[in-house]
C-alpha cells in the first residue's frame, strides 16, 4: 500500500549543470519536494551534479544512476556526494540489489528499485521489496515508449506506467512511483491508484527530444499541478 503523503519530484534530465540548477530553483519556487539528479545529468557532470544540488538545496536528492553492478560502491559514492535516495535496477543481480540496500542502511539513504524492462513487473516489484528496497519505481522507458514496434503492439499508442500500475501497487507494501512520459491528465489519475509520489520529467519538465528546458512555462505548470495535488498549500 502506498503512503498517503503527497510528494512531488522533478527529474532534472539535463546535460549541463547551469540548466539543471536553474530548473531546480524554478521547481523549488513552485513547491516541488524532491530533486532528482537525472541519469543524463550524472553521465554528463558526474557526481558533481549531486554535490552542486546539495550545496544549493536542503531538499531530498535522488541520484538516478540506475545501478546494475558494484552496488555498494556506487550507493556509497552517491550518498557521500549528498544524495538521500539512490536507484538500483530490478534487472540487476539480487546480490547487487542487496549490496545497494546494505549501503543504504550504512549511509542513511533510501533505496529505490526500478522495474524498467523487467519481464514481469509485479513479480520484480515483490522481489525487490523482499530484498529490502524502500520504494518501487514503476518505469516505462524513454526508448520503449517512442519505439514504433512497441507502439504498434499497443494498438497505435505509446505504453504508459498506468498500464500495469494497479498490479504493481497491489504487489507491494512500499510506496510506488510511476515514471515515464506522463501527461498532466495522467498525473491526475495517480491518486486513485494509491500512488501519491509524482515524478515530473519529460515532456512536462524537460523537452523530450533535446533534453533541455521546454518552451512552456514549467514553473507555472508545476504550480498548477501542485495546486490540485496539495490544495492546502495554495
Amino acid at each position: 500500500m502506498a503512503t498517503a503523503e503527497v510528494i512531488v519530484q522533478i527529474s532534472l534530465d539535463f546535460t549541463t549543470l547551469p540548466e539543471a540548477l536553474e530548473m531546480a530553483h524554478r521547481a523549488v519556487r513552485a513547491g516541488v519536494d524532491w530533486l532528482e539528479a537525472g541519469t543524463p545529468l550524472i553521465l554528463a557532470q558526474g557526481l558533481e551534479a549531486v554535490r552542486a544540488l546539495r550545496r544549493e538545496f536542503l531538499h531530498p536528492i535522488v541520484a538516478d544512476l540506475k545501478t546494475m553492478d558494484g552496488g555498494y560502491l556506487e550507493a556509497e559514492m552517491m550518498a557521500q556526494a549528498g544524495a538521500t535516495h539512490v536507484v538500483v535496477m530490478g534487472r540487476a543481480h539480487p546480490a547487487t540489489i542487496k549490496a545497494v540496500v546494505r549501503a543504504g542502511r550504512d549511509y542513511g539513504v533510501k533505496v529505490m528499485g526500478d522495474d524498467l524492462a523487467c519481464d514481469d513487473k509485479p513479480d520484480a516489484a515483490r522481489r525487490m521489496q523482499d530484498l529490502g528496497v524502500d520504494y518501487i519505481v514503476h518505469h516505462v522507458g524513454y526508448d520503449e515508449r517512442r519505439d514504433e514496434d512497441v507502439i504498434r503492439e499497443h494498438s497505435g499508442r505509446a505504453p504508459t506506467p498506468l498500464d500495469e500500475l494497479a498490479a504493481i501497487v497491489a504487489a507491494v507494501n512500499v510506496p510506488v512511483q510511476a515514471v515515464g512520459g506522463l501527461s498532466v491528465a495522467q498525473t491526475r489519475e495517480l491518486p486513485r491508484y494509491g500512488v501519491h509520489h509524482l515524478v515530473l520529467g519529460a515532456p512536462l519538465a524537460v523537452d523530450a527530444d533535446s533534453f533541455s528546458a521546454p518552451k512552456h512555462d514549467v514553473e507555472a505548470l508545476l504550480r498548477e499541478i501542485i495546486g490540485w495535488l496539495k490544495p492546502e498549500q495554495h
